[in-house]
Order: structure tokens, then C-alpha cells, then sequence
């Protein structure tokens, strides 16, 4: 979060999205609240890293205190968007997240796992 106040708890505006770089691919790595205000910001990250074609996309959502169907939305499209060209693995845990995709139905759609060591050992 750059330029806030550390004090200060994150809001809206505050998701961060950051690009990491792994061995096997990319990584995203969420926090804050995703919802329709901030998906474009995650929209804007993936697409970013699917450019540069990476075998592998991880989605970390552990840092996500609240998880909208826009964010959703945001997460089949990356699914969708990286075809057979790039493996999408997301990482999700507990109510906000996991749970709110299991209750859609989305953990029949896209790869799900609770950490990001199994998204990472995954071999399909």
C-alpha cells in the first residue's frame, strides 16, 4: 500500500494486486476487499501477466477479506482468457473466499486450492 498510513486498516481503494514471479510461473497476489469497484484492478494485473505467457498463473486470494461476483467474474475470465496456453491455479481459504465460490459452484470450474504450496505441487 503505497503512500498510506499504516495505522489506518485497508479500504476499498487499497487492494493490492502485486505480480510475483515463481519458478513455474506468475503469481498474483491479492489483498484487501474485491468487488466490483476493484476488479478492474485485478482485471488489469492478470491480463498483464497473461501477456507474457506464462506456464503457470497463480491466484493468491489469502490476503482477500471479501470476495464479490465481480471478483469472481474477474477469476473464471483470467480462467478463461489463459485457455490451454497457461495452467490457472487460485488460492483460497475460509468463508470469504472459498466458501463463497464452493456455494457458486466455481470450485467445479476452476483449479481451487488452500495453499499456495498444494496450487504449486498440483501435477494434473
Amino acid at each position: 500500500m503505497h503512500g498510506s498510513d499504516p495505522e489506518r486498516s485497508p479500504s476499498r481503494s487499497d487492494l493490492t494486486a502485486e505480480l510475483e514471479q515463481l519458478d513455474e510461473g506468475l503469481a498474483v497476489v491479492v489483498a484487501g476487499e474485491l468487488d466490483v469497484v476493484t476488479a478492474p484492478r485485478l482485471d488489469e494485473r492478470i491480463e498483464h501477466a497473461l501477456e507474457r505467457r506464462p506456464p503457470l498463473l497463480l491466484i493468491d486470494l489469502t490476503g482477500v477479506t471479501f470476495l464479490g461476483s465481480a471478483g469472481m467474474t474477474s477469476l473464471v475470465a483470467a480462467h478463461r482468457t489463459a485457455g490451454d496456453a497457461t495452467a490457472v491455479r487460485i488460492v483460497a481459504v475460509g468463508r470469504s473466499t472459498a466458501r463463497a465460490m464452493q456455494i457458486v459452484g466455481l470450485d467445479q470450474q476452476l483449479a481451487i486450492f488452500p495453499t499456495r504450496e498444494e496450487a504449486l505441487a498440483h501435477r494434473p
